[in-house]
């Protein structure tokens, strides 16, 4: 088995890498990135460690990825800017040239050389304001789906599913991604590409190296052990905003399940996250870092709100259930502790990075 993984140094790309040559040991799997994100040169000694293939390179550059001559059964395109403030001032040259014409070489080269291209997208291809607009009432720790409010689209008491708005602004990050999705089905139409699509949520877990922008929730457990303060920032600024999260190891069974089945399920986008019982507002996630570190750190109170920030989402998984009996296992607690141990195992990088 031939496996190909772009953006393979990054956080999710190098998980990716090592789970699949854990479960094929015998697999060529090969690592391709432009090492552009700050820490993902610290995968390389592992990967030549465990026979992981690295190929340094930019799928911006259709010759950097062409030069690759073998052929492959599996291609996962885990390659972005992740950044959802890319861009919120003027507009980033590097997120439209990764996100978007990046895909584009890696589609041509599916076309050519790879039997399954699979798709690492984002729920931030859904549109802003009707985030937003969703029905919202204010608990003790964290913000919750007013169920006595009518609903719209896509929204249920479970979150947000594959049918909730897409058609108004949504960030240039989710622009460039949906972009994307769309060529991707071009592909998957006219050509008989083989691929399917998949909205992840906010994946988290060790070996992340978080900024407040993207990993802010391996942000909050690297501040809280190296004593650092933190920021909540919006909505009043209480941290009573809601995400979900993912493991990568719960992402990486989604992704194998896919594979199995990739006849029936070619075309098809599917939201991937952690859903209502693995979510967690910052001020639930502040106390449980607080338990796990037994450290308390300062926190700031920022009001204002960000232009491209929303107060909720949690994943409605159900399509994924349905299709391919897939269920996320890691607790938001596991998560937390999982985050922990990588960091004093790592200690000396974590301090120069963080």
């Amino acid at each position: 088995m031939n496996i190909l993984i772009t953006g393979g140094a990054g956080f999710v790309g190098s998980h990716l890498c090592r789970m699949y040559k854990e479960r094929h040991p015998s697999a060529n799997i090969v690592a391709f990135d432009n090492l552009h994100r700050r820490g993902s040169e610290f995968n390389l000694n592992d990967f030549k460690n465990r026979g992981i293939r690295f190929i340094h390179g930019d799928i911006r550059c259709p010759g950097d990825i062409e030069a690759i001559k073998e052929k492959f059964d599996v291609f996962i395109e885990a390659s972005a800017e992740p950044s959802v403030l890319a861009g919120i001032n003027n507009p980033d040259n590097y997120t439209i040239q990764t996100n978007l014409n990046g895909t584009i070489n890696c589609l041509n080269f599916a076309l050519r050389q790879t039997g399954i291209f699979i798709f690492l997208s984002t729920s931030r291809v859904y549109s802003i304001n009707p985030l937003l607009n969703i029905p919202l009432k204010e608990g003790e720790t964290r913000l919750y789906i007013d169920s006595s409010k009518e609903f719209i689209r896509g929204l249920s008491p479970q979150g947000i599913n594959e049918e909730f708005p897409t058609n108004t602004a949504r960030s240039l990050y989710g622009a460039t991604k949906l972009a994307s999705e769309l060529l991707i089905q071009e592909y998957v139409s006219a050509y008989g590409l083989k691929a399917v699509i998949n909205r992840c949520g906010v994946i988290c877990g060790p070996g992340q190296f978080g900024k407040v922008e993207q990993g802010v929730f391996t942000l909050w457990v690297a501040n809280h052990y190296l004593r650092k303060p933190l920021k909540y920032t919006g909505f009043s600024g209480k941290g009573k905003q809601v995400r979900d999260i993912l493991h990568p190891q719960d992402l990486f069974d989604a992704l194998n399940l896919q594979g199995e089945k990739m006849n029936t399920l070619s075309g098809e986008i599917f939201n991937l996250g952690g859903g209502l019982d693995i979510s967690v507002s910052l001020f639930e996630l502040t106390q449980l870092c607080r338990e796990v570190s037994q450290n308390e750190v300062t926190i700031e109170s920022i009001q204002e709100t960000s232009g491209v920030d929303i107060p909720f989402y949690i994943t409605d998984y159900k399509k994924a259930a349905q299709a391919f009996g897939w269920q996320p296992k890691f607790s938001v607690e596991d998560i937390v502790k999982d985050i922990y141990h990588w960091i004093i195992k790592n200690e000396d990088i974590i301090q120069s990075i963080f």
